[in-house]
C-alpha cells in the first residue's frame, strides 16, 4: 500500500506542479480571448511548417542511437527506432521522464537490442544534449547578457549576487565533496557487481555510455546532435510568424525565449507544463510584449506542439503494434 501511494505521488505530483503554476500564470486571463486567437487569429500554415523541424528532431534522434548502438553489435531497424522515438515523448506527457527508458524496452522487444546497452546510449546523449545545450545557452547569454540579467532579477535572482558567492575555499570543498560523492558511487558499484546479474547490468550500460568512442563516424554523429538542437529551434522560432505581435520581434528574442524555455523543462512536469510558459512569457515580456499576449503565445504554441507530440505517439504506437518481432537483429543493420 505504502508503494502504491508513493508511486502515485510521483506521479501525481508533476501534473500538481505544472497545472499550479499554470493556473497562478492564466488566473486573470481571457480565456475565450486566446481560444479566439488560436482560431480566428493565427497563421496556421506558418505553424504546421514548424511542425517539420519538430519532426526531423526525433527522426535525427533515432538516426544518432542506431549510429550509438552499432558498435556495440546491436542493430536496429530505422523506422522502428523512429517510432520508439516518438512514443517516448508522448509517454513522458503522462510520467515524465519515463520516455527514456519505454523506448529501450521498445527496441529490447521488436529488434533484441540490449536494454542495458541501449539504456547506456541514452545515458550519453543526454549527457551530449546538454553540453550543446549549455554550450549555446552560454553563447546566448554573452550575446543577450542584459536580457538574461533582467530575466533572473525578475525571477528573484541576481546573476552577479550569484556569482560572487563563489569563494576560493567554497570552490574547493564543492571539488572535494564532489569527488567524495564519486568515490563512493564507484565502491558502492563495485560492491554491487559482486551480484552476477546486477554486474552484467552495469557492464552493458557502461558499454552503452562509451558506445560513442567506438561510433563509425564522429563528424556524423556531431552532426546529428547538433541538427537535433538546430531543429528544435526552428520548431520553436517559426511559430513566431504565426502572430502579428510576434513576427517582427526579432531573433534575439527567439534564442532567449528558446533557451529559458530549455532551461525551465528541466523541472519535471509534463513537457514543461509551467515552468516553460512562465521563461517564455516572462522573456517575450522583456522584448516589448505585453503580459496578455505573451502569455497567449506561450499557452496556443506549448498546446499545438503538445498535440503534435501526441499524434506523433499514437503513430508510433499504432506501427510498432503492426511491425513484426526479430529474433536475430544483427543479421540486418538499418532496414526500415
Amino acid at each position: 500500500m505504502k508503494h502504491i501511494v508513493s508511486k502515485s505521488l510521483r506521479i501525481a505530483l508533476p501534473f500538481v506542479l505544472g497545472f499550479g503554476i499554470i493556473y497562478w500564470m492564466y488566473r486573470n486571463s481571457d480565456i475565450d480571448e486566446i481560444a479566439d486567437l488560436m482560431c480566428h487569429h493565427m497563421k496556421w500554415e506558418w505553424m504546421l511548417l514548424s511542425f517539420i523541424p519538430g519532426i526531423t528532431a526525433q527522426v535525427f534522434r533515432a538516426l544518432r542511437w542506431q549510429q550509438a548502438l552499432s558498435p556495440m553489435g546491436e542493430r536496429c531497424r530505422t523506422h522502428v527506432a523512429i517510432c520508439a522515438i516518438y512514443l517516448s515523448y508522448a509517454s513522458s506527457l503522462v510520467i515524465p521522464r519515463v520516455g527514456e527508458f519505454l523506448r529501450c524496452g521498445v527496441l529490447k522487444k521488436k529488434d533484441g537490442v540490449s536494454y542495458a546497452k541501449s539504456l547506456g546510449t541514452v545515458v550519453t546523449e543526454r549527457a551530449v544534449d546538454t553540453l550543446l545545450m549549455m554550450l549555446l545557452c552560454l553563447a546566448v547569454i554573452v550575446y543577450q547578457w542584459q536580457q538574461f540579467s533582467d530575466f533572473f532579477a525578475l525571477t528573484g535572482v541576481s546573476i552577479n549576487a550569484t556569482l560572487n558567492k563563489f569563494t576560493t575555499n567554497g570552490i574547493l570543498v564543492s571539488a572535494i565533496c564532489t569527488m567524495g560523492i564519486i568515490i563512493l558511487i564507484t565502491v558502492l558499484i563495485r560492491k554491487l557487481s559482486l551480484m552476477r546479474k546486477v554486474k552484467d547490468i552495469m557492464q552493458g550500460l557502461v558499454e552503452g555510455i562509451m558506445s560513442v568512442r567506438h561510433v563509425k563516424s564522429i563528424p556524423l554523429y556531431v552532426f546529428y546532435s547538433v541538427a537535433i538542437w538546430v531543429s528544435y529551434f526552428f520548431h520553436y522560432y517559426l511559430t513566431f510568424y504565426c502572430f502579428g505581435f510576434t513576427e517582427n520581434i526579432g531573433l534575439a528574442a527567439g534564442l532567449v525565449s528558446f533557451c529559458t524555455g530549455s532551461i525551465a523543462v528541466i523541472v519535471p512536469t509534463p513537457n514543461g507544463l509551467g515552468p516553460w510558459h512562465f521563461a517564455v512569457k516572462t522573456i517575450l515580456v522583456l522584448y516589448g510584449l505585453n503580459d496578455q499576449l505573451a502569455v497567449s503565445f506561450a499557452l496556443v504554441v506549448h498546446t499545438v506542439q503538445t498535440l503534435l507530440l501526441v499524434v506523433l505517439g499514437i503513430y508510433g504506437l499504432a506501427y510498432l503494434q503492426f511491425a513484426p518481432s526479430r529474433n536475430n537483429p544483427t543479421s540486418t543493420s538499418t532496414e526500415a
